[in-house]
């Protein structure tokens, strides 16, 4: 059998009708050929035990997964593209293919692709994905997981073999199919596209959909529209912070790419800051600065005011506004419970917490000529228990300057959480693992020029032994439901 018993398949969208998704067929590729598969991430839905053939006819040429979806969907939705709202949005170059549960947390979970060819809504677009933005997007994921922020997964990547004219690349490049793993792809947009055509009643299916099939401890809310917002908020909140001590930018934080339960997905113009920079941006493009570093908290309250306009269809304003409300609080104790996380040590109450993560920043802030982001947690990981290690190691100079002295001082005062993590072999190491623009594009070099995929799979090692190391999963682990 080529699932295992871990497999639940549960295909809920394609209840929700017409108006939400169309049926669309996957391009006919002239090649298939696997280039990642997700093993880990396919174990908690059952897949695991597909061969390499069998994983090629579902993620390469997207033959129906069993009692699963019968055929790709492709999603519509609208959404706000730098704060301009475009109609003409929905999935141009990918569909949603399967739903199933997940082992362990029965969370409802899609595989949806991306560069699996043309759909109603590709506009003037081949409905293509370059392998290169294949490649990226793996490396995103991969390493934003390890980092404990709430993302998708990169499930498979398969060479399509067909090559592709892009004005940001040299061309022609050659093309590949991705299929990620995430607990949802219902959008803020999704919503708005609703809205947009006065749609109360399918607003309000659309909030119960969300509610039966992701949030079903909010079933028995007296009002469930203003409950799944205020879940929502939480839920961004958390992402937003995550992003912040993952020294993460997104770079297209349109509210077509932003979901309702509160994962990061769709990397494309990404970036992890070299070094502390609020004004750092991600895409060429952002000539602006909107979705900066420094604004992905701003950028992130807005997409959730769009969403809460569509919900003025269906719920009163005051009590949207009061959910909406419950952005920055809850945004500040998501913030300091992350740095808490990042550093690796316990709370002890919050006037302490604050003062730890003020001076952290401080600290990141002063140093941020010589200070890279994320060698600074590597060194302070653990508090106290890592004073030694940090001050003998490459940047003990810069720690010795006034801000981190403070930084230090306060640090002492802090329990490590999970002292056994420091005994990974990855703490013995002089420098952290990081995913910096420049060493993503040093990993494509040998791809294009002699198909050496060497690199790039022992890359993706090092992420996974740092994603073991840190252990982020039991603080940062994704919510049941």
């Amino acid at each position: 059998m080529p699932v295992s018993a871990a497999y639940r398949p549960d295909p809920r969208f394609m209840t929700l009708g017409p108006e939400f998704g169309d049926p669309v067929a996957p391009a006919a590729f002239p090649q298939t050929t696997l280039r990642w598969r997700h093993d880990r991430a396919a174990a908690t839905v059952g897949l695991d035990t597909l061969t390499d053939a069998e994983w090629l006819a579902h993620f390469g040429r997207f033959q129906p997964l069993p009692d699963n979806q019968p055929g790709p969907l492709a999603m519509r939705y609208h959404g706000h593209q730098f704060r301009t709202y475009n109609p003409e949005l929905g999935d141009g170059r990918g569909f949603l293919f399967a739903q199933q549960r997940e082992a362990g947390t029965d969370r409802l979970l899609d595989l949806a692709s991306k560069g699996s060819g043309q759909t109603p809504w590709s506009r003037r677009g081949d409905g293509r994905l370059t392998l290169k933005g294949g490649v990226r997007e793996v490396l995103a994921a991969a390493m934003l997981e390890a980092l404990g922020v709430p993302t998708s997964r990169a499930f498979s990547l398969v060479e399509t073999g067909e090559a592709l004219e892009r004005g940001d690349e040299p061309s022609p490049t050659r093309s590949a199919v991705l299929t990620r793993l995430s607990h949802s792809h219902i959008r803020f947009g999704t919503f708005q596209r609703q809205a947009y055509f006065e749609r109360a009643d399918n607003v309000g299916l659309l909030v119960d959909h969300v509610i039966d099939s992701y949030f079903p401890h909010l079933a028995d809310a007296p009002d469930r529209p203003v409950a799944m917002l205020t879940e929502t908020v939480a839920r961004t909140a958390r992402l937003a912070a995550r992003w912040m001590t993952a020294g993460f930018v997104h770079g297209v934080l349109n509210t077509d790419n932003m979901v309702v339960t509160g994962e990061s997905f769709d990397y494309g113009p990404w970036r992890f800051l070299p070094r502390n920079d609020p004004n750092f941006t991600a895409a060429y493009f952002d000539e602006t600065g909107l979705y900066s570093f420094g604004r992905q908290p701003e950028a992130a309250f807005w997409n959730l005011q769009q969403l809460a306009g569509c919900l003025t269809l269906v719920a009163e304003s005051d009590a949207l506004i009061g959910a909406l409300n419950g952005f920055a609080p809850a945004y500040r104790d998501e913030l300091r419970a992350a740095m808490l996380a990042r550093l690796g040590v316990k709370s002890r109450d919050a006037d302490a917490d604050l003062d730890l993560v003020n001076a952290a920043f401080k600290a990141i802030a002063e140093g941020a000529e010589a200070q890279r982001w994320e060698p600074f947690f590597f060194d302070w990981f653990g508090g106290e228990a890592s004073e030694a290690r940090a001050m003998a190691g490459p940047r003990a100079a810069l720690y010795e300057a006034e801000a981190f002295v403070a930084f230090r001082r306060l640090l002492s005062g802090f329990e490590m959480d999970r002292p056994e993590r420091l005994a990974h072999p990855m703490f013995a190491a002089a420098e952290p693992v990081e995913m910096l623009i420049d060493e993503v594009e040093a990993l494509w070099t040998p791809i294009t020029e002699a198909d050496d995929w060497g690199p790039l799979y022992a890359k993706l090692e090092k992420i996974e032994a740092a994603r073991v190391a840190w252990g982020l999963a039991a603080d940062f682990g994704q919510r049941a439901g």
